[in-house]
């Protein structure tokens, strides 16, 4: 939406962001943004909370007056109500792997299970299952400190690549998820928290951009509010 805001007022049309995501308004700094810190989805803030959601509309409408850019915060904070993903992540194994090409093994045989039970999968974007621990392994390289040129990643594509490791460990994970079924934002921070394979992707992404690899090569391998 920063982008997008960008884009109309190029074309004369004044904009209001609403922003869930600071560092990324911050980073794209659109003309003027009201940030507020609810829960991802939600940019009014609770449902049927009609008061709240009118404070946020007149806040935002009032920066019309503004005329150079500004940034402005609502003072009210709102935590998410999502359940925590609640999985169990699989012991070391193998100490002389990475530890997340252990970890991935590790996951192998629930994700099987999930994959028989559905009947289909989400990873094959640009590798095959068979292929995340190869691309786990040429991640962590990158993260110690290898050139991305000289050590390259199976299926090359970093996004691609990132979108199947990461369905990889969400469907081996709600095979194993104890408790009600977490929402979509409760997964994604499980991964990128709590797992080897989602600390070693930061490692590499601040790697490649030490590195100075292009902007979309590194930077669109994780959330941009990560």
């Amino acid at each position: 939406m920063s982008t997008l805001a960008h884009v109309f007022e190029a074309a004369g049309l004044s904009t209001i962001v609403l922003a869930s995501m600071k560092e990324v308004a911050e980073k794209m700094a659109p003309p003027r943004t009201l940030y507020c810190e609810f829960p991802l989805g939600r940019p009014l803030g609770r449902p049927d909370d009609a008061a709240l959601q009118r404070d946020v509309l007149e806040r935002g409408l009032a920066l019309l007056e503004a005329t150079g850019p500004v940034f402005e915060t609502h003072p009210e904070v709102i935590e998410s109500e999502e359940t925590p993903l609640a999985c169990s992540l699989p012991p070391r194994f193998d100490a002389s792997l990475p530890p997340s090409v252990d970890e991935a093994q590790g996951l192998r045989s629930a994700y099987d299970r999930a994959v028989e039970a559905r009947g289909h999968t989400a990873v094959g974007r640009a590798i095959g299952v068979d292929e995340i621990p190869a691309a786990l392994t040429v991640l962590a390289q990158w993260a110690d400190g290898a050139a991305w040129k000289e050590v390259p990643l199976p299926g090359k594509n970093t996004l691609a690549v990132g979108h199947d490791i990461r369905a990889y460990y969400t469907e081996a994970a709600l095979e194993l998820a104890d408790g009600p079924a977490p929402g979509g934002r409760a997964v994604e921070a499980w991964f990128w928290e709590e797992t080897e394979a989602g600390k070693t992707m930061m490692g590499a992404r601040t790697a490649l951009k030490d590195q100075d690899a292009p902007f979309p090569f590194w930077f669109y391998m994780a959330p941009g509010h990560r």
